[in-house]
């Protein structure tokens, strides 16, 4: 067996998602100092031999705990297969799968404010602060766009920076009179929604903020957020 507390039959293995049977054998690796990756799959082969499809799925696993950089090339080593797991493994191991996959969700390019800024503190593991700071640079964003004044903030800003002219009431400076009215209307309420929602949890518990994918979320919303405000900016 790879390791003395691994307990998954062929099928299970076979039936688990890449990623969780990945940090399954991270854990068993980790647990069992071991140290050269291709000696763990060569036990994997001989306790699965009657089950290739098993052995393919743990091979797998490996590879994508490689390629994620979970696990790393270890230099003290001669080996081809010696590796150590990483720091970002260790993390994976502490916080567990909830967190790897909102990590995933992640993987993408932010707007630069938010990469330098939320993202750091998402992998720190500071959900609220990440998820928070996000919606107070939409804010700031919006608030400096508008040219409205300090005083003005949360769904107020939004309010004034978005609305829709409408008889004798001038449009907010960051509305587009070129749409049709309800598309207006929908900017304005998207990011009075936002804001309202996401940015002050004391008073609008709607994010659960122990919770990475639903934080995770929250900051891809905001990326968005900026994202609208790029384009109303070069319009």
């Amino acid at each position: 067996m790879p390791g003395a507390n691994w307990t998954l039959e062929a099928d299970e293995i076979v039936a688990l998602p890449v990623d969780d049977l990945a940090l399954r054998v991270l854990k068993d690796a980790r647990d069992n100092n071991e140290w050269n990756w291709h000696n763990w799959l060569k036990r994997a082969r001989v306790a699965y031999q009657q089950n290739p499809q098993a052995v393919l799925a743990l091979t797998e696993a490996w590879t994508w705990l490689l390629n994620r950089g979970l696990v790393v090339w270890n230099v003290q080593q001669d080996s081809a297969g010696s590796f150590l797991v990483s720091r970002q493994g260790h993390d994976a191991l502490d916080r567990g799968l909830r967190w790897i996959r909102a990590v995933q969700r992640l993987d993408i390019e932010l707007v630069p404010v938010l990469e330098a800024k939320a993202r750091p503190q998402f992998l720190r593991g500071d959900f609220e602060a990440a998820a928070l700071l996000a919606m107070k640079e939409v804010e700031l964003r919006v608030r400096t766009m508008a040219g409205l004044p300090d005083s003005l903030t949360g769904t107020a800003l939004m309010q004034q920076a978005f609305r829709p002219g409408k008889g004798d009431q001038a449009a907010g400076p960051l509305s587009d009179t070129t749409v049709d009215g309800g598309e207006a209307v929908g900017m304005m309420e998207l990011f009075k929604g936002a804001i309202g929602l996401f940015k002050n949890p004391p008073s609008h518990r709607r994010v659960d903020y122990t919770d990475p994918t639903e934080a995770a979320e929250v900051l891809l919303l905001a990326d968005l957020l900026m994202r609208l405000l790029n384009k109303i900016e070069k319009s």
